[in-house]
This record gives structure tokens, C-alpha cells and sequence, in this order.
């Protein structure tokens, strides 16, 4: 039998790196096992088990929790689970109108970051503050620390020249930025590895590898932001599409907006970015005489109970329902995840309206997907930057992100993990 992830005449180094990851994979989702309950999960003998066990024991990546004892005569287990200090990576994360630069462990959790809330700058002005980021960041970790850094994840959205007046966004600033290949310029200015992806497809991998995905294999992934961005986990394999844009459900034609506050459509057509997004609700908390400058703003107009935020969640969902309906009638996947920049409950009150409003325009013979609240809030996109030199090094999945497997060796800092690369 073939093992998912693995071409047809893979040789035998192949398979070992794979099996290596599938161990990482499966300790990742159950916080703690046995030698023997790996063994088990990843199909693999006690002699290959063990070979992998020392491996990555030696490279740092795993660590001895205790034993167990399952009540039998035999000897207590010694359980297992993933080291924290075992690699690091830095996430860069690029929006109109932000900059977040964020470094975690092998756990995903942060431990520092620099954010800017700001209209985005010239690509040169906006690379050398990322790169004088980047260092100081890595100023903290201590030298042992420095071996383990697994690289830089850069997250933005494609094509940021575009949209801009369903976004309410000067031309002039973003035109340099369709033509300038930030992540080779991080490369250079940095000396290490970047490894980039729209930012939907970055924060739909972060919750495959951190989050709801170390149970669920199959998701739609929506992120609500300034923009709204997607993603499409199918297998526990996040889909890019020929050009990386498959999930960009913000270019979705639905109908024009109910709100006074929408813009005016040429053609009686509208794109999902211009109703279910932040930007359209900071509109329309403007022209409801609310002052917005940050999503805080808007987290606090939702908490006041002020009704244009329901108005906004009413004509967001009204556009939301039918392109769900849409995805689910090509994708099939039993559920939706959805995330925002913002919470304070307004994600709950949001997804509570989209599950009624799904139920309520379900197809013959069709039931809706479940709805969940993803599990990393504002810090998905920063996070799921950071999430993709790791996914690269460290996934049974991760051929995604690379050119081709045979051509992926991670030959800078992390020389130690070669043998998983």
C-alpha cells in the first residue's frame, strides 16, 4: 500500500524523512504518547520507532515527559511529547494597513513581536524596518537557540495594488508593491531563508499545524481582516491552486450591499471583500458618526451594543451564505473555520447568524457545514507566517511549499534538520 505523500518509487530516504515527520505530526496532535502508541499510529515497527525516536531526540525536538504505567506487569512507558525549545521561526506579516513581525517556538507560542498599525510604505521603507525586526528578534535567542531557527515566514496578500477603492485606499502608495519581490529582498537583507505565502493560505496552515487541524483533516478557512482572505484544507493538506490564490473567496461576485454605507455598484455587481470585511464595517461605522481608527474601535462599538454593528453582520452574512454554499457544493468539506482581527464576541455573533442563515438556504437534500471559531484570534496571520518555515521542515504534508521535494534541502541555520527537509 502507498502512503499518502509519498510519490511511487520514493526511495528509501525519502520514506525515512517522511516517516520522521509523520512521528512529529502525530505527537504534535496528541500532546503526549508512548513509543508504542506512535508505533502504532504511524504503521511502523518497533525497531524503525525507535530509530526515529533517537533521531530526533538527538536533533532536540523531542523530550521526555515521565513514565506511565498502564496497570499491566510490564515496565511503565515513557511518554513523549514535542520540545518547545526544539526550533524556532520568525513570521512576517504584511497588510494595507499593518505590519507584524513575531517570533514563536516549536509550540507556536509567541514570544515576542514588533507591530506597526499603519498604512503600508513604500516596499523599500516598509523591507528595511521588517529586517531591523527580524534581528532583534533574534537577538533573543541565546546561541544553542540560534541553531535551532528554522527560517523566516512571510505572509501577505497577493496582488496588493488591487482592490484599493473597495478598500478605501490610495493607488499611489501600493503601485510599487505588485512589482517588488519582498521576500527576495528579506532574503537578502536578512542572509536567511523566507518561505512566502498569501496570507490566507499562512493563517489556514497555522490552524491546520496548531490548531483545529490536529483534529479535523478537511476545512474551509475564512479570515475575516481588512480584507477577508480564505484557505482550503483538504487531507490535512492546505490547496494553493496553480498560482497559490485557491481559497481567495474576497473576489466571490455577490450581490451589492444593503447598507447605506456600501459603495455604489456599476454593474449590479459586488466581490465579497466589499461586505463581509473590516474595512466595510469601519465604513460603516463611520458613516453611522462612530470614529474608527483600529479594529479596538470597532471591538468596542460591538460591545456598546451599537447597531450598526448588527446592520454590518446582517449584510455581511446575507453575502457570506450563498458563497459558502458555493465552495461546499465544489469542496465537500464538513466544516468552516472562521477567524477575524477582532473578537470581544463579535465572531461568535457572527458565526451564530452564518449558521442560521446556512440552515435557513440549505439545498435539497443538503445539511450545512459546522461552524468553528478558529483558535488563534488576531495573531493567526503573524502566527501562520511564522507557521511555514516550520510546516516546511517539520510536516509529512509540507511538499505544498516547496519547488520540489528532491530540491528542498535546508542547508543555512537549522544544518540539523537536513535529515528532515
Amino acid at each position: 500500500m502507498e502512503r499518502p505523500g509519498i510519490r511511487r518509487g520514493s526511495n528509501s530516504a525519502q520514506l525515512r524523512r517522511y516517516n520522521e515527520r509523520l512521528v512529529l505530526q502525530r505527537l504534535r496532535r496528541a500532546g503526549e504518547a508512548s513509543k508504542a502508541e506512535l508505533a502504532r499510529a504511524a504503521d511502523l515497527t518497533n525497531t524503525a520507532i525507535g530509530g526515529i525516536i533517537r533521531k530526533l531526540d538527538d536533533l532536540g525536538l523531542i523530550e521526555e515527559v515521565g513514565k506511565r504505567h498502564d496497570g499491566g506487569r510490564g515496565q511503565p512507558a515513557t511518554m513523549l511529547r514535542l520540545n518547545p525549545a526544539g526550533a524556532y521561526g520568525i513570521g512576517v506579516r504584511l497588510d494595507r494597513r499593518s505590519i507584524e513581525t513575531i517570533l514563536i517556538d516549536f509550540d507556536g507560542t509567541p514570544l515576542a513581536r514588533r507591530a506597526y498599525d499603519m498604512v503600508l510604505p513604500q516596499p523599500d521603507e516598509a523591507l528595511a524596518m521588517v529586517a531591523r525586526d527580524v534581528h532583534a528578534l533574534l537577538d533573543r535567542l541565546a546561541p544553542p537557540a540560534r541553531e535551532r531557527f528554522a527560517g523566516i515566514g512571510l505572509a501577505l496578500p497577493y496582488n496588493l495594488g488591487a482592490w484599493l477603492r473597495r478598500l478605501d485606499l490610495p493607488a499611489e502608495i501600493f503601485r510599487r508593491w505588485d512589482d517588488f519581490d519582498f521576500a527576495a529582498g528579506l532574503e537578502e537583507a536578512t542572509g536567511l531563508p523566507v518561505f512566502s505565502e498569501n496570507d490566507g493560505n499562512a493563517a489556514a496552515i497555522a490552524e491546520l499545524f496548531y490548531g483545529l487541524g490536529r483534529s479535523v483533516d478537511d476545512f474551509l478557512y475564512l479570515f475575516i481582516g481588512p480584507a477577508i482572505g480564505g484557505g482550503i484544507v483538504v487531507k490535512g493538506d492546505c490547496l494553493r491552486g496553480s498560482t497559490g490564490n485557491a481559497g481567495d473567496v474576497a473576489v466571490i461576485a455577490v450581490a451589492p450591499g444593503r447598507l447605506g454605507s456600501s459603495p455604489k455598484s456599476e454593474d449590479g455587481r459586488e466581490l465579497l471583500i466589499t461586505r463581509a470585511s473590516l474595512n466595510a464595517l469601519g465604513r460603516h461605522l463611520q458613516a453611522s458618526g462612530v470614529a474608527v481608527a483600529s479594529p479596538a474601535d470597532m471591538q468596542a462599538a460591538f460591545a456598546a451594543g451599537h447597531p450598526a454593528v448588527q446592520e454590518w453582520i446582517d449584510d455581511a452574512v446575507e453575502a457570506l451564505a450563498p458563497a459558502i454554499w458555493s465552495a461546499i457544493a465544489l469542496l465537500d468539506v464538513p466544516l468552516i473555520v472562521v477567524d477575524a482581527d477582532i473578537d470581544g464576541g463579535l465572531v461568535d455573533a457572527l458565526i451564530r447568524r452564518l449558521a442560521a442563515a446556512l440552515d435557513e438556504h440549505a439545498p435539497e437534500a443538503r445539511r450545512p457545514p459546522r461552524i468553528l471559531h478558529g483558535t488563534l484570534g488576531r495573531d493567526a496571520g503573524a502566527i501562520g507566517a511564522a507557521t511555514l518555515p516550520m510546516f516546511f521542515n517539520f510536516s509529512p504534508r509540507a511538499s505544498i511549499l516547496t519547488r520540489d521535494d528532491e530540491d528542498s534541502e535546508f542547508e543555512t541555520g537549522p544544518a540539523r534538520f537536513a535529515g528532515l527537509t
